[in-house]
């Protein structure tokens, strides 16, 4: 059976039940903005969670109706599982959350809208690595600091090198200065 042209990840699913997922993996995400998954699943449900907001910047009517098309919208709901109201009454949606709050965050960005954090809990059941799939936010700087760098095994070795080297050059000054002295204290006595 040939492999070519079939992309993404099997997730263990049969077709269905792996776009159902992707798509409720995605409408949390925006409803939430962070997601707590497996790093499979988040890696399979970045790109297309960007090119849903990359399509969104637009805001034209085609491209909601593409949004809609592929995500399947759904109403939000509060903590008492309420629904979101809008200001006219009727219940707020997933997609109208992308349009409105979440692309217009991103109108200037040329992409890397979301990012991936890996976390140090694991599932109990099989122990699968946990991750939290997340969309930037502005307040959200690069961290300040100095970066870590690793220290090889050549840059320890020439280190201890150069502090050998140094205490030698201590030591042969300090004896020549000894052995400059010496001659004068004789002459001076």
């Amino acid at each position: 059976m040939s492999r070519h042209l079939m992309r993404g990840r099997q997730l263990s699913r049969d077709t269905e039940h792996r776009l159902a997922l992707r798509r409720n993996l995605v409408q949390s995400l925006f409803e939430h903005g962070k997601v707590k998954t497996t790093l499979p699943k988040a890696k399979e449900v970045q790109g297309f969670a960007e090119k849903l907001i990359t399509l969104a910047r637009t805001g034209t009517l085609n491209a909601r109706r593409r949004v809609i098309a592929a995500l399947n919208d759904r109403r939000l709901t509060d903590e008492e599982q309420e629904f979101i109201l809008n200001e006219k009454g009727n219940p707020r949606t997933v997609v109208q959350r992308l349009f409105d709050e979440v692309a217009p965050r991103y109108k200037g960005r040329p992409g890397g809208y979301t990012r991936i954090i890996k976390l140090p809990q694991w599932r109990i059941g099989d122990a699968g690595d946990l991750v939290q799939l997340e969309l930037i936010t502005d307040e959200q700087k690069t961290p300040t600091g100095t970066i870590r760098r690793s220290t090889g095994h050549r840059r320890k070795r020439q280190e201890k090198r150069q502090q050998f080297a140094s205490k030698v050059l201590k030591k042969a000054e300090s004896s020549e200065a000894k052995t400059q002295a010496s001659p004068e204290q004789a002459q001076a006595e």
